[in-house]
């Protein structure tokens, strides 16, 4: 799902990246809802997939119509996101 995202989604995704992190580390049952909110945004389950009308394709087919990574050269050393990345 991750060609699906455009660059504007990335800050929403560190947002919830760093939520999930936070409840973790200091659980707090009002976060869940918040963290639910943000997966339900961003396409997280199956059914929120079909929400916003996502089709998973398996296989061959999946693999001929995916995107071409383009890696990034030089990511931002001060950025601790610069480490996260696509995993295929």
């Amino acid at each position: 799902m991750a060609s699906e995202y455009l660059p504007t989604d990335v800050d929403g995704l560190g947002r919830l990246a760093l939520l999930i992190d936070s409840f973790y580390n200091r659980p707090d049952p009002k976060m869940l809802g918040e963290i639910r909110l943000q997966e339900a945004r961003f396409g997280l389950s199956p059914v929120d997939r079909s929400r916003l009308q996502w089709e998973v394709q398996k296989g061959e087919e999946a693999e001929r119509k995916r995107k071409p990574l383009t890696p990034k050269t030089d990511p931002h050393p001060a950025d601790p996101r610069g480490v996260l990345g696509v995993v295929k």
